[in-house]
Formats: structure tokens, sequence, C-alpha cells
């Protein structure tokens, strides 16, 4: 059944040159970018704070090294640096991995916000994106329900960082989701903080005490007593006021039902495991769940089809782009889209890495679309395949693709012209000049720094 909505004269709330849909690590990147080049940028973020996964859902590494040396710099290592400032980072990288930072997510609320505040974004929270304002093949804006009712926010770009890629797909642009063999998109995780563990006890576990305890938690998971887990989990590895990630749950990101059912079993999951900790590992009688995050750490849903589709064998081969913006490093990291826990990730062998000591570009294209040429996207929702999309889904690759896109909307802007004509040279030369780190990029089929 349908209703008719009757016409109503709907009052502009803000009119600007750059819109971000989406305060994540993308939005966020794109806001800032945007504004410091010059252009009005007004951010709308559906919750209370910005930083989307790495604050509402605690999902706090940061990845930037090739496993030789940093790749992705510019508003990433900008951030690192404020939130260093304020002890609210923890350096941890070692040779040969990517992991380069662990993060308080306290701390990105604020400094991410500040950053966007001296840029000059007006940030709306608590607003969510609706439906585009569309004409003649273009984007206008996007409707908002306030408080006050419905809004319209007008703009001459449209930048797409939901994630889930809500704007672009009510405007029409193709999209797929999932995987290919039966459309199941990628397990999300309910991250969790702990308190009240006695460390000196826990460091004092003999090893084949861990190793009795660990297998004791997977018998226990075979035997349906405990729900599915990460299997690299240990439960000796916490710390106190640790963030674990092993509480899987798997389904559609896109029905607001099933993700409130999930979301409630994933969070009962973790008192479940916290109650095997107090009763069997030393130094745990005492632990707590502090905190478990706002949100699911949700990893994948629509995939909006661009004008370049990133795929694992661009992940894999390290494949150089024309128009890079930025380098990729992570692996082929799938998590079980049924909700057992297994991750790719666990294999850690040459098939599913990026060789040592090379990078992937991250394209230009893979934001923009041929459906409506000033919508572009930013994040987990730029095209990709599956197996693509699980390397560049994570927090550093979105801010790539956000200070990219944010700069290109800001040049497009003052050159009077669409994304796809931007000068990509310039662009380079611009975000190198911002502190990206941008190398070996094709000219002619050669390639060149």
């Amino acid at each position: 059944m349908d209703i008719l909505i009757p016409e109503a004269r709907v009052p502009v709330l803000a009119e600007c040159d750059v819109l971000v849909c989406g305060g994540g690590a993308a939005g966020f990147a794109a806001a800032v970018s945007a504004a410091r080049h010059g252009a009005r940028t007004v951010l709308v973020e559906r919750w209370p704070c910005v930083g989307g996964m790495a604050t509402a859902a605690l999902v706090t590494c940061w990845h930037r090294t090739d496993r030789e040396k940093i790749v992705i710099d510019g508003l990433v290592e900008e951030s690192a640096n404020r939130l260093r400032a304020n002890r609210w980072i923890v350096d941890v990288s070692k040779p040969r991995v990517h992991e380069t930072h662990w993060f308080e997510p306290e701390g990105v609320k604020i400094v991410w916000h500040r950053m966007l505040d001296e840029a000059g974004v007006r940030t709306l929270c608590n607003v969510v994106a609706g439906e585009p304002i569309l004409e003649d093949g273009r984007i206008r804006g996007a409707l908002v329900e306030t408080k006050r009712g419905r809004r319209a926010l007008l703009a001459k770009i449209v930048i797409d960082a939901t994630g889930d890629g809500d704007v672009a797909a009510k405007a029409g642009c193709p999209f797929s989701y999932g995987r290919e063999s039966d459309g199941r998109v990628q397990g999300m995780t309910m991250m969790y903080r702990l308190c009240g563990i006695d460390d000196k006890r826990r460091r004092a576990i003999p090893p084949e005490q861990a190793k009795a305890l660990r297998e004791e938690m997977h018998e226990r998971r075979r035997r349906g007593e405990l729900p599915p887990f990460n299997p690299n989990f240990k439960p000796t590895d916490p710390c106190d006021r640790c963030i674990p990630n092993m509480s899987p749950v798997a389904g559609n990101a896109l029905d607001e039902e099933e993700l409130t059912r999930l979301t409630a079993r994933a969070r009962e999951q973790v008192h479940r495991y916290v109650d095997f900790m107090r009763e069997r590992v030393p130094g745990f009688e005492r632990v707590q769940v502090e905190q478990t995050g706002f949100s699911l750490g949700i990893r994948e849903s629509r995939r909006i089809h661009g004008l370049k589709t990133l795929d694992q064998d661009m992940v894999l081969s390290a494949v150089k782009q024309p128009d890079a913006m930025g380098h990729g490093i992570w692996m082929i990291d799938i998590h079980d889209p049924m909700g057992t826990g297994y991750t790719t990730w666990s294999d850690r062998g040459d098939s599913n890495m990026v060789p040592y000591g090379q990078s992937y570009h991250i394209p230009l294209g893979m934001c923009l679309n041929d459906h409506i040429p000033n919508l572009p996207v930013v994040g987990r929702c730029a095209s990709s395949t599956h197996e693509g999309h699980s390397s560049v889904r994570v927090q550093t690759h979105c801010m790539v693709m956000g200070q990219g896109v944010g700069t290109a909307a800001a040049m497009v802007l003052d050159a009077g012209s669409d994304l796809r004509d931007v000068n990509i040279g310039r662009l380079q030369d611009t975000l190198r000049a911002d502190g990206v780190y941008l190398e070996d990029v094709p000219v002619d089929g050669q390639s060149s720094s």
C-alpha cells in the first residue's frame, strides 16, 4: 500500500558549495579538505558526534604502512599528530605490519570536530540526509528532517559519505550489494571496552594454562555454550580498558529492523564472553563491560557503481592508477558473511596480502559515476568488488578518498567544471602539497613520481 504525500513548501536551511552527507572518516576528510580549499561546506551527520565507525562503533585502529614505510599521510597524519598531543593515540607500528596506531575514540570526537570548526565547515549532527533533490540530471541538495520540520540543504556538489550510499541509491545510481555467490555482505562486529582486569595476574598466566583456556573457550563454542567469536581471540589477551574485536553477527545492514535485532544480539554475546572470562581466567574475576559500541561495526553494504571499480587483482598486484588520490595497503580482509567470526585476516599469507613494501593506488574514478556528475561517493560505498572492498573499506583508506574528492570538489567549483573533468595533475600536486603521499603515478604508460 502507498500513500500520497501532498506537495509542500520546504524552507531552505542552508545553501553551500559542497554538502557532505555523513561525518565518518571519509566525510570528515572530504568536508575539511573542501573547506580548506575555499568551498563553503556543510556536513550533516546522523549521530550526535562525528567519527562514524571510529567513534560510534569503537573501531580504533589505523593502518598506514606498506610493511616497510608509511604511505598514508595527509589528514590521517595530521589527525594522529593532534591526537598524540593530547595522549589520545598510541603508536604501535612494528616492522612488517600495516597497523600503526590505536586511538581513543573520545579523543577523535573532539579532534575531528575541532578540525571541522577551524576549516569553517558548518557541521549539523543529529540530522539524517534524506531524499535527494534532483533536477535535469543533477543533484541540487537533500532534504533533512529536523525537530522543527523538514528542511532543504542546497549545494552545487553533494558528496555521499553515508557509508551505505544512501543518497546515491535514492538518486537512482546503480549499485552492487554483497558477494556474487549469494548477495551476502561481510559480517559485522560489536566492539566493547573492558575494565576491572588485574593486568599483573593476567600477564602471569603460564603459556600452557593460556593455551588450555583458549581451547576450552573454542570447545564451548563448538558445543553451543558460547556464541561465535573471532577465532583469533585469546581469553587471556584483553587488558584493562582494551577494546576487543571478536563479537560477530551477520545480516542485512540496510534493514533497520534486522539491524536492531543484530545489535541487541551482539551486545548479549559480549556479556556471555565476559562471563566466561570472569569465571575461568585469572585476573578477570572483577572484569566489567565498561562500554559497547553505539553502533555495530558495519563493514559492507551498497557499493555504488563508479567510473572505475577496484577489484582484488588491483589490490594484490599493487596496481597504479593515472587518477590516483593516494595509496592503499590493506589486505583482502573478508569477515565471514555467515557470522562465524572467521576472517581472511587469519590466513595472513601471500595469497591475500599486498606484497611487502608495495601499495596500490586509490583512484578518483571509483568515487565518480556516470549517472549524476555532481554526486561523488567516498568511503566504503565507493565502487569496488566484494573482494576489493574488503581492503579499501578501512578508515585510513576512506580518509584518502575523502581528502581527494573534497579537494577535487573545491577545485572544479573554482574552475566551473565537473569532477570528471578535474585537472588530475593539478589535483595530485595539490594533494602532495597538503601532505598526501602519492608516488609512482603512471604517465603515458610509464610510472612517475
